[in-house]
């Protein structure tokens, strides 16, 4: 039997580790990598071609946002499944629209976990129960008027990056996120630094790993 290969990436070894192990011991999963932060899972996305990447979303170099945008720009065939503890809506859906086919939240069981491999690695997509009614309740909501990339530097704003730490994370100009900036304080009727960390802290968006 043909094993699905994957790389599991989150910036706290402990969970890597333990959920690669267990994994390991599943007769249809191998896990062929694991990395800390998201540069490291998409240069191992690029050279080991994995069939799944199981993705964490804050991360002190690269978010899991941008991690995944850049593994499914090189390997459009990598499946990406998100793994995180916020349930806000801006992540669930940057992460979809980043690639990623898939969103589980850290507090679901390990079986459900299995559960949503092989949903995700079958060419479905796969959300934890608890964050289901995110995508498919239509009542305006300011933070979806971001663009995805408008969503990229909200978050780094939430987690009081500087412009010149912005650009670099996001290989963009200090000029495109200064640009970035103003779509994002226009769209949401926010127009002080102040005023969007507090906006950015009332919606849960700060990281707990600045």
């Amino acid at each position: 039997m043909k094993k699905n290969t994957l790389i599991i990436v989150d910036d706290h070894r402990i969970v890597h580790h333990g959920i690669s192990k267990a994994l390991n011991n599943e007769e249809n999963f191998v896990v062929m990598a694991e990395a800390d932060s998201g540069k490291e899972a998409v240069s191992l996305a690029k050279e080991h071609k994995p069939d799944l990447v199981l993705m964490d979303i804050s991360m002190p170099d690269l978010n899991g946002m941008e991690a995944t945008r850049q593994i499914k720009a090189a390997r459009p065939a990598v499946q990406v499944l998100a793994l995180s503890m916020h349930t806000e809506k801006i992540y669930v859906k940057g992460m979809l629209d980043a690639g990623a086919s898939g969103y589980i939240l850290k507090s679901a069981s390990y079986n459900e976990l299995v559960k949503a491999l092989k949903i995700v690695l079958a060419g479905n997509v796969y959300l934890s129960p608890e964050i289901t009614h995110l995508m498919v309740n239509n009542t305006p909501e300011r933070l979806s008027l971001l663009s995805s990339r408008e969503t990229d530097v909200f978050i780094l704003i939430a987690e009081g990056r500087t412009t010149r730490e912005m650009a670099a994370r996001l290989c963009l100009s200090a000029k495109t996120i200064d640009v970035h900036r103003k779509n994002i304080k226009d769209k949401l009727n926010i127009h002080t630094v102040a005023g969007l960390t507090k906006y950015a802290m009332a919606k849960g968006l700060t990281s707990p790993n600045p």
